[in-house]
């Protein structure tokens, strides 16, 4: 019987009739993959296979490359000025109730070294203290980190908190030009400084809008003497500048017209609260020679104006001081600062709310003696809108502060 040779067995995806078959999806994926496996390979057989010590390098290198970028996209993306221009500007919709503003701060004055009565249970603020109890409103002012000379002052006179793009500029200045106060008044005269005042001269809109008169910086030497010798070198500048405009009719009539403001930045407090401490004589003995330039100058704008009543005071400070000496923290002894303001268009001193005895801190305003009157606190960004809205002004433009109505008439 003859053999035939079994047929080959086909299988399904093996016809002899069926033509060539296109590589599937699947087949094209494990193609990539293994280039990219072979690509990774090649990159780890040229990096392992070069000598050690420039293997190294490069991975050195590419890892400061990776961390530069991130660094920068940081920078780019979160410290760019908040700060908007083209603004229109706003002013309050009522008459202003002041034609001039006086503000006095005190570089460095904690809230409690001026409220608190001494050992001897007298103020450390005579002259302030009757403000406070007779024609005034009083509080303290929080400030906000960092606790700095220039974003405190800008806060107090611009109404914004700290530029994060200050950062580029060492926070020593802010990077772009920003409307204040002193810009949108008639004219604004400033003695202290040369720390602070030439940031609010460099923003003013005109040349000549703010005229600014400044001791050297070498008289800023923490360790050199009594440091009260700075304030009371401003308020000698101020009184010999009043007695010139008694005699000179051009100046006095700049000084009469509307809109006006006085700046008087004294830095002897926290010069000697850095020098000596803030419990120390000299710390102490500022803030008593701080309040009676205060009421010396208060006296003279007095005499020059006539008593006309037109005149609103501002006394605050732009941060307050650790125990040892420092600021730039959150401590209260650093944000808190005291704030009174009086004058023209301001309350007088109200009763405290019953509500007031369960406040946090109504155990201070016994210690300091002012349980029995209402305390009106403030944002420090808050005194900006404030300032603006007593003497009639546009509001600062880039200001963030809200109009503290609790202590202003009507």
């Amino acid at each position: 019987m003859e053999k035939r040779n079994p047929a080959p067995r086909l299988s399904a995806d093996s016809s002899p009739t069926s033509s060539p078959k296109m590589p599937s999806e699947k087949s094209s994926t494990r193609r990539i993959k293994r280039s990219r496996s072979a690509a990774l390979q090649v990159l780890r057989y040229d990096i392992f296979s070069m000598p050690a010590s420039r293997a190294s390098k490069l991975v050195l290198l590419i890892g400061l490359l990776l961390n530069a970028v991130y660094i920068f996209s940081i920078f780019d993306i979160y410290f760019t000025s908040p700060l908007v221009h083209g603004m229109l500007p706003q002013r309050s919709e009522f008459a202003a109730p002041a034609d001039r503003l006086v503000l006095f701060v005190a570089d460095g004055l904690r809230a409690d070294k001026f409220f608190e009565p001494s050992p001897s249970g007298n103020y450390r603020a005579p002259f302030l203290r009757k403000v406070v109890e007779e024609q005034g409103s009083w509080g303290v002012s929080h400030t906000r980190v960092p606790t700095e000379s220039r974003p405190g002052h800008v806060a107090l006179i611009a109404g914004f908190y700290e530029d994060v793009s200050a950062v580029t500029k060492g926070w020593q200045e802010n990077p772009v030009e920003f409307d204040s106060l002193f810009n949108e008044t008639s004219h604004t005269w400033a003695w202290g400084s040369p720390d602070i005042l030439p940031m609010f001269a460099k923003g003013s809109s005109s040349r000549d809008r703010v005229t600014t008169f400044m001791y050297s910086p070498e008289e800023e030497d923490f360790a050199k003497g009594d440091a009260s010798q700075l304030d009371e070198w401003v308020f000698g500048r101020v009184e010999a500048f009043l007695e010139r405009a008694s005699d000179d009719e051009a100046l006095a009539r700049r000084l009469r017209k509307p809109g006006v403001v006085l700046f008087l930045h004294l830095l002897g407090i926290d010069t000697n609260g850095h020098a000596h401490r803030p419990y120390s004589l000299a710390y102490l003995d500022n803030v008593r020679m701080v309040d009676r330039g205060v009421e010396r100058v208060v006296a003279l704008l007095e005499r020059f104006y006539h008593g006309d009543g037109r005149t609103a005071f501002v006394f605050t400070a732009d941060h307050g001081m650790s125990d040892r000496g420092s600021h730039g923290g959150g401590d209260p002894s650093e944000t808190e600062t005291p704030f009174v303001v009086w004058g023209a268009g301001v309350r007088g001193p109200r009763a405290a709310s019953a509500a007031a005895a369960s406040h946090p801190d109504a155990h201070r305003n016994r210690a300091w003696g002012l349980a029995h009157l209402r305390r009106d606190d403030v944002r420090q960004a808050d005194v900006a809108p404030l300032m603006a809205c007593l003497v009639g002004v546009p509001f600062p433009l880039n200001s963030v502060g809200s109009l503290p109505d609790g202590v202003l008439l009507g």
